[in-house]
């Protein structure tokens, strides 16, 4: 399994981000590079790419705080 982290160094750290959409659905196949989630950062949208083909596992569900680094989801 390749896991899908929240980017880091993308805001200031102590401010809050959550995952705003996934854009595939627990299950789904995804191809490497797609995007496949989109995340809140104050008042910024950041996208999410799958870093692998295969099957998508979602470990945090939409409208969720996040922090970065964290691991979101999985291909598997």
């Amino acid at each position: 399994m390749t896991d899908i982290t929240v980017p880091t160094g993308l805001w200031n750290e102590s401010g809050e981000a959550a995952i705003s959409a996934w854009l595939y659905a627990d299950g789904d196949a995804v191809a490497e590079g797609a995007i496949v989630a989109e995340i809140m950062v104050e008042k910024s949208s950041f996208e999410l790419t799958a870093p692998a083909s295969g099957t998508l596992h979602i470990d945090v569900p939409a409208e969720t705080a996040v922090a970065a680094g964290e691991v979101v989801g999985r291909i598997g």
